[in-house]
């Protein structure tokens, strides 16, 4: 099924590495011209390299407007329009207590993960309206929805991610512009290292770390890979995914179905804990 986005123009944002660079990949084979938007120059440089006419690369922080408006015009101008935005551009806080984090931390880590994204479809909207309508995929996070799976800065941030991409879709969504979230569980990158204040050349081993121990943590016994989040972007970045929006799509190996003891069988369930044997002995009818 190649082709699957020929003719189409995306901006991914954080598109040099993770899993921006695992989607900018599938994107670019399935036809599209895509615009990198990183702060990573010197990948960026390669990508360029890599894939000549195809990609075209925007140094890009989030955090400034001019900078998000730019790459989105870079697409315009290079290759004639914009069809997908991928708002994947992500940092972590340290896992620190709600008493120790400063207001500083607070103000970055929204202005990255959601006053970026915000920023993104604002200046995308009158590129997808030129085109008759697009598509707009936030990245969100399983931590979005429980508690337990990130730091809390970093964690309510993506939460106002999911209902920010809800909102966002009830209000384009006659202009034939979807909006939909993506929800990543573990997925062997660098953020886990980044959440640990680690130097991004060690947070970058840190997802070999994650790929050999994730299959033993969740339902689905494989690491999950930056491919798995890029197979859903394509999903919801392409016409499959047309009659969807205002939804966010979990792709997390079934971490989040329910507590270890429901999908293996040598977890202790809750009720095991309180009530003891008499919990596993048949009962009389």
């Amino acid at each position: 099924m190649a082709g699957r986005l020929d003719g189409k123009v995306a901006v991914i944002t954080g598109g040099a590495s993770g899993i921006g660079l695992g989607t900018l990949e599938l994107f670019v084979a399935e036809g599209a011209r895509v615009v990198a938007a990183d702060i990573q120059d010197e990948k960026g440089a390669m990508l360029e390299q890599r894939f000549p006419g195809r990609v075209r690369y925007a140094h890009c922080d989030v955090t400034k407007e001019a900078e998000i408006a730019a790459a989105l015009k870079l697409a315009a101008d290079e290759f004639g329009g914009l069809d997908i935005l991928f708002n994947n551009a992500g940092i972590s806080d340290g896992m620190r207590e709600l008493a120790s984090i400063e207001a500083e931390t607070w103000s970055w880590i929204y202005d990255v993960l959601v006053r970026g994204p915000a920023l993104g479809m604002k200046h995308a909207i009158p590129l997808m309206l030129a085109r008759g309508g697009g598509s707009i995929v936030n990245t969100a996070s399983i931590a979005g929805l429980q508690a337990g799976w990130g730091p809390i800065a970093y964690s309510s941030a993506k939460a106002a991610v999911i209902h920010m991409s809800r909102v966002a879709a009830a209000q384009l969504g006659t202009q034939r512009i979807r909006v939909n979230a993506i929800c990543p569980g573990l997925i062997a990158t660098s953020i886990f290292g980044a959440s640990l204040g680690l130097p991004r050349a060690v947070a970058d081993q840190m997802a070999a770390r994650v790929a050999g121990n994730a299959a033993k943590v969740q339902p689905v016994p494989k690491a999950g890979l930056p491919d798995d989040i890029a197979q859903a972007a394509l999903y919801l970045a392409s016409d499959a995914s047309a009659f969807v929006t205002g939804t966010h799509l979990v792709v997390d190996g079934g971490i989040t179905v329910g507590s270890r003891h429901s999908w293996d069988q040598s977890g202790l369930s809750p009720f095991a804990e309180l009530f003891g044997d008499a919990f596993s002995q048949p009962q009389d009818s």
